[in-house]
């Protein structure tokens, strides 16, 4: 990774954390998919196995982005997706373009360390499940949009930028 590549982590969360449970996303919001394409578009994105696992077989590969699967498993193959065996290989294939690591919780927590920008929506309910958002190191400052219902069903929610704080020189 180059010191100036911008490697962005994306995820939704609930009020205590939740990003997924059985494999799928326990809450409907479309307008945070539609941010979701609009804000991965054109970039890579990083994912690991289970996370491509879960995603629908119409949108694998998700269109328009290239798509990187990191899994232990050397002999993995899916037609549209390239295999990695580590956030860390899976950045360096991108070289200095950006990239979105998009999940799912072990990956976030691998890519932290390297992450340049964190994108986050904040869904306003409690809600069981079994995969968590990683937690935000120290060191980030954040920039909450206000809170939107969903035109759907109502649910409560909001967009929140994270940045890595300046140092003073």
């Amino acid at each position: 990774m180059s010191a100036q590549q911008f490697v962005g982590l994306i995820w939704a969360q609930s009020r205590a954390g939740v990003i997924g449970d059985g494999g799928g996303i326990p809450w409907r919001v479309p307008e945070d998919m539609a941010h979701f394409k609009a804000t991965t578009a054109e970039h890579a994105v990083i994912m690991g196995r289970k996370t491509w696992d879960s995603l629908p077989a119409k949108f694998r590969p998700l269109p328009g982005r290239r798509n990187i699967v990191v899994t232990r498993n050397s002999s993995w193959s899916e037609d549209g997706a390239e295999s990695a065996s580590s956030v860390a290989d899976a950045v360096a294939r991108v070289g200095d373009d950006p990239v979105w690591i998009i999940g799912g919780g072990e990956i976030y927590r691998s890519a932290m360390s390297i992450a340049t920008h964190l994108e986050v929506t904040e869904v306003d309910l409690d809600v069981h499940g079994d995969t968590g958002a990683p937690e935000i190191p120290a060191g980030w400052t954040a920039k909450a949009g206000e809170w939107q219902s969903s035109r759907v069903n109502g649910t409560r929610f909001r967009w929140v930028e994270y940045g890595k704080a300046t140092q003073p020189s």
